[in-house]
């Protein structure tokens, strides 16, 4: 039995069900506790987090399990609690506040707004006590509810001026067709080239200082750009940055998969929470990488990432979970580290080589976390593999036969571990995002399970989270049960993969679909105003706001990967409004874009193909899935791609073109056409020489 139980009980998210059992009288974010605070005339303290916040599961720990916290909470607010990766559009909103407030963000979230939903106060983690230059919790309390009772009208004035603020933030300027004349030139590119290196850690690869996230559109861009322009520097720094994180801690090198980011410049420490996001976004550049340069060691973590999605993120349906915890045992990392003896005694005559290869010593290379302790280490990767063989003069394979069996006892042996906590609710666009992925990796590798994984995973798509008597689709989905009206992202991921998986299928039935659901983008997000798109559609009414999100995060930004969306489609279908759409979303981002392509690096890649242009490549025929694979594992990077399964499909991209036995290749650009070819390689030089002139 519980002491305390409150309304997150009956809700379907992992992170709500944490607090379930608090003291404090939690409400989810909905009308009961809206109304509440109108009728009481309390302000509303709005908590945001998520499953696998470190931080969040501390503040719980220290503030929100005490009985005494919890008293002066239930007094003098209404408090509630949202996962943020259910509801996205209030997290952006009132981060946005807090950042305008404090000038910092962060989880867990934690803002005071007003009866109406306006917010005037809020901060992020607080401790139970003064520490770290913070007021304790109780003291921001009790400082809120006195204002707020003492001086309201004051209250209400800043609530107001904020949230005009933040209204004001998010306008876009429209453009007009003429001041697209100077855009699509080169030399932006290699002004998003320059800013880019200028960033970059030229020694352990990404961009920045610590904390490093893994960056894949920056990596993405400089792949592209190295292609289209062979210049060395861009291919390095991207392959330099793919490497580093590979041999590094934030690689999980006994289970496959990356954690979210690493707390030192060298990749050694990682927050150890995984997210399916990171994943997937690691999974579609590395699957590029592998394209390009062939090294296996690339296809060897591709076939580790996704197996290990498909070991702990997969449902029985179809769908892939969100998000395993950083914590385990209530210790970060606990999980995933070794000791020397541990390691010692499990792999016995071949543990030397396997100690030396990974870094771990008696010391250890770790001790942080809740409980520190010596001798903690996270595994890592200090010399390649054909280095180290060479330098300890053993044979290749049998360095790989040592390393591969010490990984399979140890992944074993950790399996008895008490696991991290698994966030399992599926969310539309994070799943989608890992259903490109798949097709990627399919189109890199060859491998048949991934093309199958992602035609399964779309079925279960498009099976549980579209309303057919609303025609919409929803955002998450857990216990049966769809929730929450689909955000621009959902929509676009899902448009993209859907692009994606036709190219790998040849089925042009997911065209149409994509066609579908990017007009009803178009009908329930776009600014008439501006061109851009909103957050959320116009159903959603329960926002003070609208927002407009363009930087590319964590995930990438609905805009940007709406534009080239648009601008796909304009193609396939001969849609010329379409394209001047994304022409225009571009246009009015030039200057950000080349200025900071690390926070719009989806923009930048989406740029680079609008001024380099796209390939058409259609493989026409009889039994063309061979070949269409063929040119499928090409790099290729700046195409639409159509092997339709059937013939006699009505498309502009296949106008003229008749089935012939063999299969025959054609590449064309804005449907003009060159002789056709029977070949990839024959393809990739009609490429070069297009690109030379």
């Amino acid at each position: 039995m519980h002491a305390h139980t409150n309304r997150l009980v009956n809700e379907t998210s992992p992170y709500l069900l944490q607090h379930a059992h608090n003291p404090v009288d939690w409400y989810p974010w909905g009308e009961e506790a809206l109304s509440k605070a109108k009728s009481e005339n309390k302000p509303i303290l709005v908590s945001i987090g998520y499953a696998a916040c470190h931080w969040c599961h501390v503040m719980e720990r220290e503030s929100f399990e005490n009985e005494e916290t919890a008293a002066i909470m239930n007094e003098h607010f209404v408090n509630v609690k949202i996962d943020r990766e259910e509801r996205p559009d209030l997290d952006h909103i009132y981060m946005d506040a807090v950042q305008a407030m404090t000038g910092s963000g962060g989880w867990p979230l934690n803002v005071f707004i007003t009866p109406d939903a306006k917010p005037f106060f809020g901060g992020t983690y607080f401790p139970p006590q003064r520490a770290f230059n913070r007021s304790s919790w109780r003291e921001v309390l009790l400082a809120v509810s006195n204002a707020f009772q003492q001086k309201r009208e004051d209250i209400d004035a800043q609530a107001e001026t904020l949230t005009t603020h933040l209204i004001h933030s998010n306008s876009l300027g429209s453009v007009s067709a003429s001041d697209t004349s100077m855009t699509f030139v080169m030399d932006k590119m290699d002004e998003v080239l320059e800013s880019l290196l200028n960033v970059a850690d030229k020694q352990w690869g990404g961009f920045g200082n610590a904390p490093k996230f893994p960056q894949t559109f920056s990596i993405q861009f400089l792949l592209r750009y190295f292609f289209i322009t062979k210049q060395e520097a861009a291919l390095k720094q991207a392959l330099l940055s793919m490497d580093k994180m590979i041999e590094g801690g934030i690689y999980d090198q006994i289970g496959g998969g990356f954690a979210r980011y690493s707390t030192d410049r060298e990749w050694l420490v990682p927050h150890f929470e995984k997210m399916l996001y990171d994943n997937a976004l690691l999974v579609s550049v590395i699957s590029e990488a592998y394209q390009l340069t062939r090294n296996e060691r690339y296809k060897e973590v591709l076939e580790e990432t996704i197996g290990f999605v498909q070991r702990e993120l997969m449902s029985p349906e179809g769908g892939f979970f969100s998000a395993l915890d950083a914590d385990s045992e209530g210790d970060e990392g606990k999980f995933y580290v070794w000791t020397y003896e541990q390691v010692k005694a499990l792999l016995k005559n071949d543990a030397e080589i396997f100690i030396d290869f990974f870094g771990i010593t008696a010391e250890g290379n770790w001790s942080e976390g809740s409980a520190p302790e010596k001798g903690k280490n996270i595994l890592q990767i200090k010399i390649p593999l054909e280095s180290f063989a060479a330098e300890k003069n053993i044979p290749l394979e049998k360095l790989m036969d040592i390393i591969q069996k010490g990984k399979t006892i140890l992944l074993s042996e950790r399996n008895k571990r008490v696991r991290p906590q698994l966030d399992d609710k599926i969310i539309l666009g994070w799943n989608s995002l890992m259903n490109t992925a798949c097709s990627k990796a399919f189109a890199a590798t060859g491998k048949k399970e991934y093309r199958d994984l992602a035609i399964a995973n779309m079925k279960f798509l498009l099976e549980h989270f579209q309303s057919a008597q609303e025609k919409s689709f929803y955002h998450t989905w857990k216990n049966n049960v769809p929730k929450n009206f689909a955000f621009l992202d959902d929509y676009a991921f899902l448009i993209q993969a859907l692009l994606h998986l036709q190219e790998v299928t040849g089925d042009v039935d997911w065209l149409f679909k994509a066609r579908e659901l990017a007009q009803d983008v178009m009908d329930n997000f776009r600014d008439d105003d501006t061109g851009f798109f909103f957050f959320t559609d116009r159903r959603q009414t329960d926002v003070i706001l609208r927002k407009k999100e363009i930087y590319d995060g964590a995930t990438p930004s609905g805009n940007a990967t709406m534009a080239y969306n648009v601008y796909q489609l304009s193609i396939i279908f001969n849609f010329p409004d379409w394209k001047k759409i994304t022409e225009n979303m571009i246009t009015s981002l030039v200057r950000p874009i080349t200025q900071y392509p690390t926070s719009f690096g989806v923009w930048a890649t989406l740029f680079l193909e609008v001024v380099c242009g796209t390939e058409e490549i259609s493989v026409i025929g009889e039994n063309n899935l061979s070949i269409a694979e063929q040119v499928l594992a090409q790099y290729i990077p700046h195409k639409v791609f159509m092997a339709p399964s059937r013939p006699n499909v009505e498309l502009p991209l296949l106008v003229g073109k008749t089935p012939t036995n063999p299969p025959l290749i054609y590449l064309c650009r804005t449907y003009s056409c060159l002789k056709p070819v029977t070949d990839a390689s024959q393809l990739l030089e009609l490429i070069n020489k297009v690109n030379k002139n």
